[in-house]
């Protein structure tokens, strides 16, 4: 069991770590940058925190006892530009990660091996919670980016900068 809960401990870390880029990305950026679609084809910061607000949501409420593709998930809809706030994004940011949070905290370490759903995809407990970190890294990933593009020589490195020559 002390792999497990270790597992447990390491993972709650990483899902904090791509919060705190995101956080952090987010301290950078005026109101509008959360608008900015770098092409007509490509996802605003706003609609990329809908949609990972929606995936969270529906992946870890009830984590355990329903399948994580809720029937009142809209995906197509996070996908569309709609009339929130920043307040309104930053809040559902808040709220998705608080949902990841708990499902971590309530899982037992002996129900990481317990089957669980996803589109009705069986799946070991700890491989959808590793599933969903690598979709939420991915994301985060481009929230950077896109932060980084905007701000650009005012872009201040959330990792190790590189050497000024």
């Amino acid at each position: 069991m002390q792999f497990e809960q270790n597992f447990l401990t390491d993972l709650e870390k990483r899902f904090r770590s791509y919060k705190n880029l995101g956080d952090e990305t987010f301290k950078q950026l005026e109101e509008n940058d959360f608008y900015f679609k770098p092409s007509e084809e490509s996802n605003s910061i706003a609609i990329i925190i809908q949609h990972m607000y929606g995936n969270m949501m529906s992946r870890f409420t009830n984590f355990l006892t329903e399948d994580g593709e809720k029937q009142w998930r809209k995906r197509d809809a996070e996908f569309e530009a709609s009339d929130t706030t920043t307040k309104d994004l930053l809040d559902f940011w808040q709220t998705g990660w608080n949902c990841v949070f708990k499902a971590i905290a309530d899982i037992k370490p002996e129900e990481l091996m317990n089957t669980v759903y996803i589109r009705s995809e069986p799946l070991f407990a700890f491989d959808a919670f590793l599933r969903q970190l690598a979709h939420y890294a991915y994301h985060v990933g481009q929230i950077v980016m896109i932060g980084k593009m905007l701000k650009d020589q005012h872009w201040q490195s959330l990792s190790i900068p590189k050497t000024k020559k």
